[in-house]
């Protein structure tokens, strides 16, 4: 036994792959490996989730957890929402190209990339020419994957000379044998038939690539020395051979057994056979053979467990079989080479030294690959992965220091006329152009940054309040959103919360920007413009048309379309609430979406604007109940993650987690505090600002400080580490909220320590 085993501390893995009852060797190796550690660690919970390339076909166990439909991308999310649920400390997949959906697979990856669990993955294939689908999948594992485990020494050399994997990151863990005593062959021949005759075997699914001709092509010369040699082939047919052309490759086999006069030496055992009874067969031969024909083959789960039971082997030279038979431990002859086989079948069954001799070598090998020691070598590095992961900081962590509103990444994303949408890394992507929506917001950020010099102030005031005049179609009444590169409009009319945004942005501009010219220009556009917002019918859409009119009657008391636009809405939305709330649900929708909190601000913002405590009261009301879905259990933000958007009265999930939730927080928050004069929101507003820098599910900051970048997204492996115009925007729209608590005198949680 090895000494460190590897369970003191886990109690909980998810596993996936092909499981029995399914006829393949994956499905064998997974179960293998279920059972392997569920004997060797009886406390630890294994969670199987099996690939179904025919859902509602096999019968599963009650091992297995649930099935994930191969071809279904959407249970693939449902697989990893409940992984991430059901407590597990780890994952631990077996990788095959041909068992998941997608491109070369690459649907597990959706699967991986929505948990934040440790991964353990076991390569069963490691291709030297990968095409470029299959290099970007086993590429997106390698980034994934806290550990690689290869069967073969061959697998951790192709990784890093190929893939430039990292050698820490990759295990060498052998195929795992079944624990049998070593046992005369004759013991069991009578069982099967073959007293008194010497048997040669193959098993495995059968399929051209297992090199079958190969040897039934030498048994003439091996019969002529050994006119009793049976040559037994065992293991039905690979079912995908099946579906396309039935049994027309064992016919095939059988017609060239008669072609060669040997057909009453060959017997084909046509059967997908059970644990036990496998190994009895494979006991009861006198040799075993893989003439496979891929010298690429870098695991064979047949070959191992031919010399886990002591069967003298000859092999051709694939990957495997060169590492496992090297140093005497087995027999190695060319591809397709007939001859050498039928010399060396003649040869060990003509030296019973020889071939017993050979045995006692290659089951003396196989004592160290037993599935005990499999079991706890796996362990073993699954608690190093889990140990590794990052600590998370305690609830009682010291604040972060809030940042200074910082005008750079924001300049870095415009040019004359406006903010492009998106980036690569920190670059502009021009191939994705403007939206109105960004530009609304850089233009609302243009009225909170006065540490911002009056000069670029005012020229990028202009240029955004430029890009918001122009997108006014006044055929259509209404804003355009999408700009292509070279300024042509991508549609003549822009959605419902594009222009609502619009609508508020107006009204902000019109209240707080620093020029009275830039103020004046405002209010003349909102005039003109803000009447769509009384065709709005999204809940989002009207709640940042109120935005703004609470907004613009701030600026200008009595201004009537304003007014209008207040009261018109809100009452639609108490009514929404109540034909949608539970004593679980209190929410404006059966459903969470983006930018959640702008509903409550809105009804509290509209409340204090026409002096309607029953529109506050419902407005803090409902934002206590979001943030409640917006804390993590170790009490940080934990924004609502896109994958939860539509999914009715269902809790929130935690990926991915973007910034547009953290400020609309934090807006929303300080709008209750205003309000309210309650200390407890502007604590929750710092909650939901930690966020950015730090304080969250992975303790990884977004906010790049030193250029005023902001990442677009918390992922379950990392950071989105482009740096779009909204993340941006949103960090500094919040830096600016959080700074004007400053200004305000009002107490913020104090913080000993910064983000570099």
């Amino acid at each position: 036994m090895v000494e460190r085993v590897g369970a003191g501390t886990i109690n909980h893995l998810a596993l996936i792959g092909n499981f029995l009852p399914r006829q393949c060797g994956l499905a064998t190796f997974t179960t293998d490996v279920y059972k392997a550690v569920r004997d060797r660690f009886p406390d630890v919970r294994v969670d199987v989730w099996a690939m179904d390339d025919h859902p509602g076909r096999y019968a599963y166990p009650p091992a297995v957890t649930g099935a994930i439909a191969q071809h279904d991308l959407s249970a693939y999310l449902a697989a990893a929402r409940a992984i991430e649920a059901s407590g597990a400390q780890a994952i631990w997949l077996q990788h095959e190209y041909g068992i998941y959906g997608g491109p070369a697979g690459e649907h597990i990856l959706s699967l991986l990339d929505r948990t934040t669990l440790p991964l353990i993955v076991t390569l069963h294939t490691v291709l030297e020419k990968p095409s470029a689908d299959e290099r970007r999948v086993l590429e997106g594992l390698l980034q994934r994957a806290a550990r690689i485990v290869v069967m073969a020494e061959k697998g951790r050399e192709i990784l890093q000379r190929v893939y430039g994997a990292n050698p820490r990151q990759i295990v060498m863990i052998p195929h795992g044998v079944p624990d049998r005593p070593l046992l005369d062959p004759n013991q069991l021949k009578p069982r099967f038939g073959w007293e008194g005759r010497p048997v040669v075997l193959t098993f495995g699914l059968l399929a051209p690539n297992k090199g079958i001709e190969t040897i039934i092509s030498a048994l003439p010369a091996a019969v002529a020395r050994h006119p009793d040699l049976l040559y037994v082939v065992l293991g039905a047919t690979h079912p995908n051979l099946v579906a396309h052309e039935g049994e027309r490759y064992r016919d095939h086999l059988k017609a060239l057994a008669a072609e060669k006069g040997v057909a009453a030496n060959v017997e084909f055992v046509d059967a997908f056979l059970e644990h036990d009874e496998l190994l009895e067969y494979l006991q009861a031969a006198d040799i075993y053979a893989t003439p496979y024909t891929n010298p690429a083959q870098i695991t064979s789960g047949t070959l191992s467990y031919a010399i886990g039971v002591g069967k003298p082997v000859i092999s051709t030279p694939y990957v495997h079989a060169t590492e496992i038979l090297a140093d005497g431990h087995g027999v190695l002859v060319d591809f397709g080479d007939a001859q050498a086989f039928a010399r060396d079948i003649d040869r060990l069954l003509s030296n019973d030294r020889d071939r017993l001799a050979l045995s006692r070598r290659a089951y003396a090998r196989g004592r160290t690959m037993i599935w005990p020691r499999l079991a706890e070598a796996a362990m073993a590095e699954t608690e190093a992965a889990v140990a590794a992961r990052p600590r998370r900081i305690v609830a009682s962590a010291p604040a972060l220091r809030p940042l200074a509103p910082d005008f750079s990444a924001v300049e870095r994303m415009s040019d004359a006329t406006g903010m492009l949408q998106h980036s690569i890394y920190s670059v502009p992507d021009r191939r994705h152009g403007y939206c109105i929506d960004d530009n609304a917001r850089a233009l609302m950020l243009m009225s909170a940054m006065p540490e911002l010099d009056d000069e670029r102030c005012d020229k990028w005031t202009t240029v955004y309040a430029s890009f918001v005049q122009y997108a006014w179609n006044p055929d259509k009444r209404r804003f355009r959103n999408f700009m292509h590169f070279d300024r042509s409009w991508c549609e003549d009319v822009g959605s419902e919360d594009s222009n609502g945004r619009t609508i508020w942005a107006l009204g902000v501009t019109a209240r707080d920007a620093r020029a009275a010219k830039h103020r004046d220009w405002a209010s003349v556009m909102f005039d003109a413009t803000a009447a769509v917002a009384l065709d709005l019918h999204s809940p989002r859409a009207q709640a940042f048309a109120m935005l703004g009119a609470a907004a613009m009657l701030e600026a200008k008391p009595g201004h009537e379309l304003a007014r209008t636009i207040l009261q018109r809405f809100p009452d639609t939305h108490l009514e929404l609430l109540a034909e949608t709330r539970r004593p679980e649900w209190q929410w404006f929708e059966i459903v969470l979406a983006y930018d959640n909190a702008r509903l409550p601000e809105a009804l509290i913002r509209a409340g204090m604007a026409l002096n309607r405590q029953d529109l506050i009261d419902c407005g803090l009301h409902t934002l206590e109940w979001i943030c409640s879905k917006q804390i993590s259990p170790e009490g940080r933000f934990r924004a609502v993650g896109t994958e939860s958007f539509g999914r009715p009265y269902a809790e929130p999930l935690q990926f991915d987690q973007q910034p547009l939730e953290a400020q609309a927080t934090v807006d929303a928050c300080l709008a209750a505090h205003a309000a309210t004069g309650e200390q407890r929101w502007v604590d929750e507003a710092m909650r939901a600002y930690g966020w950015f820098l730090g304080a969250n599910d992975l303790d990884l900051p977004l906010a790049s400080v030193a250029d005023g970048g902001c990442f677009d997204g918390l992922m379950p492996n990392g950071l989105n580490r482009n740096q779009g115009a909204e993340s941006i925007l949103a960090l500094q729209l919040a830096n600016c909220a959080i700074s004007g608590l400053a200004r305000k005198a009002i107490p913020v949680a104090g913080a000993s320590r910064a983000v570099a």
